[in-house]
């Protein structure tokens, strides 16, 4: 009897031990200390929310960098919020540790989150990515500038998802269930989109391991051309230029195929065109006929002495419009100071040329101080011809020397001289609005990408260490990167040519041969206008010199 009463005595006992605490409201004190402690943190908060993002903001404003300024800006929302929930929670704890004020502090803390997420989502979609992008533009990877859309596209995706498993977690929702869940429907996904997830991983691979960049010129496999616009996730979008539309391809389609890229390696590109003479003409003049008309044109690439001195005998070009120069006048214009950019070229790689065969002679045997000095003096004589100088700046007890762009001075030097270039250029009545931005960005990049690589070379010469040895191979490195990429000051092997392929009936056949100069420009339409104006320049001197045929 004793054990029956004990076991129902321990049975009560137990199910009193599950119920729930009754609730209990937080006292009088309790409330007064929680404003009290809310409105000592808002003050806090609102302390440090003025010296950031007023006080700290006016002294950026004074640096020539705006990066700590663009994300003082962006954070500034997610911080206000932030600073809220952070004084409530910090509030909250005196009001006690009851159930309602558990699940408020859940709340709050899920909350927070929430803002962390969408804070550090906007500082790598806003500012990390605006910097990658700026970096991506002093370099010449490719695969920088396919990088950044491929985080921009994913580094949110997976901060959002992140961000939304805590918040729930911090609610005491159970994610285990719905992850298994999920798992199971992806893989029966997986079988019933296997093509989707084929165009996917395909984007991957064409992203990471481009064959091209965004807005390069490519030829298809049936002829058609196309421009890069845009490399997705499972789809590439490509403008064809002749149909004036644009086409969506599978990236799995896109990857199986043999493309040509037209913009590599540079912009310049070969056009073929075929003509008949009559079988009867002298094939030297009728040779030097066409050969005149090809290099007559301002926008092939020749000799320049040649083609200002064929220019004027090129009738099949636009005439001035309004306020606008005639072709003829504005080739003219850019012709003359591209020689002076040619002229300006040749003069550091040849200087750059005399400084290696200093280095090899001083080299041997290490470069003391006093040899140092000599190659530093020269080198920076050659700076001088591109327009850089030295800054010398002390840092502490150490000096720190660089190279800067020279202010504007009377002698010409490379870097202005590339810039007076493009500037004429873009006189080209031919020219469309799109490319008075194009010309500009493409040319003050390359220049951007020349002064990082001389400062790297100018450290090596300042300081040499352990290649002293190589530092003719630096500089030898540049003057390869000078002529390949950023431009060819002789263009020799470019120069139109004309062969005569075949003799059929009564026509010769000629097969000519020119390089136009940038098919990026026009819309991507610069070498059909120029292919065209050439075709009715031939047709006009032959027909003058009655020879003339339809083959």
């Amino acid at each position: 009897m004793n054990y029956s009463l004990i076991a129902q005595a321990a049975k009560s006992a137990s199910k009193a031990s599950v119920v729930p605490p009754p609730l209990t409201l937080p006292t009088g004190a309790q409330i007064s200390s929680f404003f009290y402690t809310f409105g000592a943190s808002i003050v806090v908060f609102f302390i440090i929310y003025i010296l950031v993002f007023y006080l700290l903001r006016s002294f950026l404003r004074r640096t020539e960098k705006d990066t700590a300024l663009f994300i003082l800006g962006i954070l500034q929302i997610p911080a206000i919020a932030i600073f809220i929930l952070a004084s409530l929670k910090l509030s909250l704890t005196q009001l006690g540790s009851g159930r309602i004020i558990s699940w408020i502090d859940r709340g709050i803390t899920a909350f927070l989150i929430a803002a962390f997420t969408y804070g550090i989502t906007l500082l790598f979609t806003e500012a990390a990515v605006h910097y990658l992008k700026n970096y991506a533009r002093k370099t010449e990877a490719v695969w920088d500038d396919v990088l950044i859309p491929l985080l921009q596209n994913f580094i949110p995706v997976i901060t959002y998802v992140i961000g939304i498993s805590l918040f729930f977690s911090t609610l005491g929702v159970d994610l285990t269930g719905i992850g298994l869940a999920i798992g199971s429907i992806t893989v029966v996904l997986g079988l019933a989109v296997k093509d989707i997830l084929s165009d996917f991983f395909s984007g991957l691979v064409l992203l990471v391991d481009t064959p091209f960049r965004f807005g390069d010129v490519i030829s298809m496999p049936d002829g058609s051309i196309a421009i890069i616009k845009h490399i997705g996730i499972r789809v590439t979008k490509l403008y064809l230029i002749n149909e004036h539309c644009e086409v969506y391809i599978p990236n799995r389609t896109l990857g199986g195929q043999n493309i040509v890229n037209l913009s590599r390696p540079t912009t310049h590109y070969a056009y073929t065109i075929q003509v008949s003479v009559r079988v009867d003409a002298d094939a030297v003049v009728a040779t030097n006929i066409l050969q005149q008309i090809l290099v007559g044109h301002p926008d092939t690439l020749g000799d320049l002495n040649e083609k200002l001195q064929h220019l004027d005998s090129f009738a099949a070009l636009r005439e001035a419009e309004g306020d606008k120069l005639s072709k003829k006048e504005a080739g003219r214009l850019r012709l003359l100071v591209e020689k002076d950019v040619n002229s300006q070229l040749q003069k550091v790689e040849q200087a750059f040329e005399d400084f290696v065969r200093e280095i090899k002679k001083l080299e041997k045997g290490g470069l003391n101080s006093e040899e140092l000095r000599i190659l530093q003096k020269n080198y920076l004589e050659i700076m001088n011809l591109v327009g850089l100088l030295v800054i010398t700046e002390r840092q502490g007890k150490r000096l720190r020397s660089w190279l800067e762009e020279q202010e504007q001075t009377d002698k010409p030097t490379l870097i202005s001289l590339i810039r007076k270039w493009y500037q004429t250029w873009l006189k080209d009545p031919d020219l469309v609005l799109e490319d008075q931005r194009l010309l500009p960005d493409e040319w003050e990049q390359k220049i951007e990408l020349m002064k990082i690589k001389l400062n790297k070379l100018f450290q090596k010469v300042s300081n040499p260490g352990v290649d002293e040895t190589r530092l003719d191979d630096y500089c030898l490195k540049f003057v390869e990167w000078l002529h390949e990429s950023f431009k060819e000051s002789n263009t020799a092997w470019k120069e139109p040519q004309v062969q005569l392929t075949d003799i059929q009936g009564s026509a010769m056949q000629f097969s000519v041969r020119f390089y136009v100069d940038n098919i990026q420009l026009e819309h991507w339409r610069r070498g059909n206008r120029i292919q065209n104006e050439v075709r009715r320049e031939m047709v006009r001197r032959l027909r003058q010199a009655y020879i003339y045929t339809l083959g």
